[in-house]
């Protein structure tokens, strides 16, 4: 990818590693963290984000770097709805919430003009 020389220049994928590390601190704590299948699996998404976002860039054809940039983006899409079933069990706050869906929705972006 011409434009960018390694997959951490990418801002969507710098702002798909703030979401996993959001996602991981707030999952870690209180009822959430007892919730070990909702947890995982919001963990296993945000993670899916940023690698799939790398792997795309290393496929080096916009072709591939589009198809995994559309497979981060259904992730992203998945992590939303899990930020609701968090709100919904009380697990994190509407601002929480709020935060995490925002930065989603910027990560979600990345590509959709390209």
């Amino acid at each position: 990818m011409a434009t960018f020389k390694k997959f951490e220049d990418i801002q969507a994928w710098q702002k798909a590693r703030e979401v996993t590390k959001r996602v991981y601190a707030l999952s870690n704590r209180g009822e959430f963290a007892r919730d070990f299948s909702l947890r995982d699996q919001m963990k296993r998404a945000s993670v899916s984000v940023m690698a799939n976002i790398a792997e795309g860039h290393g496929r080096r054809s916009r072709l591939e770097f589009a198809n995994f940039l559309s497979i981060a983006r259904g992730s992203a899409i998945e992590l939303q709805s899990h930020l609701y079933v968090a709100l919904d069990m009380n697990y994190i706050g509407e601002t929480e919430f709020t935060e995490t869906y925002q930065m989603l929705d910027e990560v979600s972006r990345f590509g959709a003009d390209r």
